[in-house]
């Protein structure tokens, strides 16, 4: 009886050794021991040909990303919030990505004057003045969009177009519950660079040598002014900075926004 008992408890002790084992070696668990560094790969609206593409290469190495959406002109011919996106937000929304606002309009702030600050669309000269109220407006009406689609709303994070920045919009879109994320400098994917001058290979060498733990990449869901698409290359990036031991994290992640 003693015999078998104490061959019970050594299989039991030999299938629990197997269990963390087997554990250990699954997406997301046992990891963050393992991890040299984290980064944190936020992907904002564009003319969405890729978005699909995109979408299929964040699933297939089970990295979280964090999206700036803007209502911007499509491939299609629509816009990138228009109701032909619901299936493909409400399955990123599912999949458990982060979102916040890149503004309504993608236009571009260019200066403050007395409590407002100047709107203008790429490649204009004048826009209109915005005040603080009308700042909150044009992040939140982005938000409205995404949440009639999938039910949820942004984690009250934005991105400025272009990474433009005034102080009165900083202090407008804080008012309303939107802390602003930037970009690293190493993280800049380049998917906006002319690809003449920056080829995708010569783009990726850079970044896969340069980015570092902490930094914040930056992607787009599709690009007009580039005639190499460079997103094919995230799927490269994406591995080869975890095979240099570095983890992805949403910005909700990141201490400083996370809420």
């Amino acid at each position: 009886m003693q015999a078998c008992s104490i061959t019970a408890a050594r299989a039991m002790s030999t299938a629990t050794v197997m269990l963390v084992a087997g554990l250990a070696v699954l997406p997301g668990i046992g990891m963050a021991a393992d991890c040299k560094g984290t980064v944190y790969l936020t992907i904002d609206t564009g003319n969405m040909a890729p978005a699909e593409a995109i979408a299929a290469i964040l699933k297939k190495h089970d990295v979280k990303a964090t999206f700036f959406l803007a209502n911007e002109k499509t491939a299609a011919g629509g816009t990138s919030l228009d109701p032909s996106w619901k299936l493909f937000w409400q399955a990123r929304a599912d999949e458990g990505h982060a979102f916040g606002s890149h503004t309504w309009r993608h236009w571009y702030f260019r200066g403050d004057r007395g409590d407002k600050v100047s709107y203008v669309p790429w490649g204009k000269m004048a826009g209109e003045m915005l005040d603080q109220r009308q700042v909150c407006v044009e992040l939140k009406q982005s938000e409205e969009a995404f949440k009639a689609m999938t039910g949820r709303g942004f984690d009250k994070i934005w991105r400025a177009p272009g990474g433009k920045l005034t102080p009165n919009t900083v202090r407008f879109a804080e008012a309303c519950g939107f802390k602003h994320v930037p970009w690293s400098p190493a993280g800049l994917s380049g998917d906006e660079l002319p690809s003449e001058k920056f080829p995708a290979e010569k783009l990726l060498a850079a970044q896969l040598r340069d980015i570092k733990d902490g930094d914040i990449l930056l992607w787009h869901l599709g690009i007009w002014s580039r005639t190499e698409p460079l997103y094919p290359k995230l799927d490269d990036l994406i591995g080869g900075l975890k095979a240099k031991g570095m983890c992805f994290a949403k910005i909700t992640e990141h201490p400083n926004w996370k809420r």
